[in-house]
């Protein structure tokens, strides 16, 4: 990670850490940068969320972008996947998604996209911050007819639309749908794919305002998508965060399929069919135990990687694999897309649903979920905190204790001053009782703040 952009861009409260300024130079220096990287003028493809600075980041990066002599072509309101189908297929030099995610209205982000639709190389970034901390100096202003255009790409936005539902090959007829669209990205989008699909769509938070995005709704807040399920008789339930890259299913009786349940009835049903990519499923550290256990005994090998999207797709990439994810909901489809995609991650579990005849919840049960202890301890210094001689041997100890029946995983977060210790084990009370054991030591030794 840079100083500004981390694993999911440059992220912020805005006009506070992430500041219009700060968007005119990313644009500035990104349509120089490709312009003189190949030789020709830069076109550059732009996506926002609805949250109200959102439009502020979006001129801006158009006025940085214009202004080096690039075309900044604008999808508008739409989803972070999107943004990155329509960088790849239409060959622009680059992609830029302005959205904080699952963060509140207030935050916001800038999320960059190489010309593959994959998130931007680190070199090129650490570029970026490099003109952002004001080591290029001045960068050459177009003149005359050198000044950059803007377009209006909103064909760019229907076309990706038209790919989902192309993706599908079963009908939804008779099927009732119920969409939680967070008041964010998929507003415009996921009602239209699965009406076009023969879906009865019943459709929740889908009147942004600028203010609302992710407010008591979406991914985040499943609860109003799990009683609206419930409470309107409904087949199934998807919902989506502010930029529609996750996505969390609701089953007919309001049971929550996560981001490891799809994992595991996705990666299930393709094995079941001889499709699964070199029979492995690609998970970060911070997946459930139980998810393990529950692949071991379905014969499914696994992978782990660091906590982030990013660090997923890069295995994927690397080794072949065809589905990884999160426990959040980013669910990555490597022969369909290159980041995570909530309305596809839909797609895929109505694929299983419909095809095997059976109730997500059914296709759920193998995989039991562990008991989750997580807490978060401030200190001084991460570092000294993990290499402490004595944190490191209670660490040891709860793991020997543990086994084959659960796990610990200490790790340091990678924006605050904070140690993360996590177990999981048979029952909530050991998981209790460890993560206090390690946390007390590294009080005793002075670590915590």
């Amino acid at each position: 990670m840079g100083k500004y952009f981390g694993t999911d861009g440059f992220r912020g409260e805005a006009n506070a850490d992430l500041t219009y300024e700060h968007a005119v130079k990313i644009g500035r220096f990104l349509g120089w940068y490709y312009g003189k990287k190949n030789d020709k003028k830069c076109r550059i493809v732009i996506g926002k969320d609805t949250r109200r600075s959102s439009y502020m980041f979006e001129y801006a990066l158009v006025t940085g972008i214009t202004a080096s002599g690039a075309d900044a072509y604008l999808m508008h309101v739409t989803t972070t996947p999107s943004v990155a189908y329509i960088t790849k297929v239409d060959e622009f030099d680059c992609g830029i998604m302005i959205s904080a995610s699952h963060n509140p209205f207030y935050d916001n982000g800038i999320k960059l996209l190489n010309g593959k639709g994959e998130k931007m190389e680190e070199d090129t970034i650490a570029e970026v911050e490099k003109f952002l901390d004001g080591e290029y100096g001045e960068l050459p202003i177009a003149r005359k007819d050198e000044i950059g255009r803007t377009v209006d790409y909103v064909a760019g936005r229907n076309r990706y639309i038209g790919y989902l539902i192309s993706n599908v090959s079963y009908s939804m007829k008779n099927i009732k749908v119920g969409l939680d669209c967070a008041n964010g990205s998929s507003w415009q989008i996921a009602k239209s794919v699965f009406d076009a699909l023969g879906a009865e769509t019943h459709v929740i938070n889908n009147a942004p305002d600028g203010v609302n995005i992710n407010t008591n709704c979406g991914s985040t807040h499943i609860e109003v998508l799990q009683k609206y399920v419930v409470e309107n008789g409904l087949d199934v339930g998807f919902a989506y965060d502010g930029d529609a890259d996750r996505c969390i299913a609701i089953g007919e009786d309001g049971s929550i399929i996560n981001g490891d349940s799809i994992l595991y009835i996705y990666g299930t049903y393709l094995k079941s069919k001889d499709k699964l990519p070199n029979n492995t499923v690609v998970t970060t550290v911070m997946s459930n135990f139980g998810l393990y256990k529950a692949f071991d005994e379905a014969g499914i090998n696994y992978e782990k990687t660091a906590v982030g999207d990013k660090y997923v797709y890069e295995n994927m990439i690397a080794n072949g694999h065809g589905i990884g994810g999160e426990e959040s909901g980013h669910i990555i489809f490597s022969k369909y897309a290159t980041t995570g995609d909530g309305i596809l991650t839909s797609l895929m579990l109505m694929e299983a649903k419909m095809l095997t005849d059976k109730k997500l919840i059914e296709l759920a049960a193998p995989f039991k979920v562990f008991p989750q202890v997580l807490k978060n301890i401030r200190v001084k210094s991460k570092p000294e905190a993990r290499a402490d001689e004595k944190v490191v041997a209670i660490v040891n100890e709860v793991a020997e204790k543990l086994g084959d029946d659960g796990r610990i995983l200490v790790r340091e977060s990678g924006t605050e001053p904070v140690i993360r210790v996590m177990v999981e084990a048979a029952t909530l009370e050991e998981c209790e009782a460890y993560v206090d054991s390690v946390i007390e030591v590294i009080k005793a030794q002075g670590h915590a703040v």
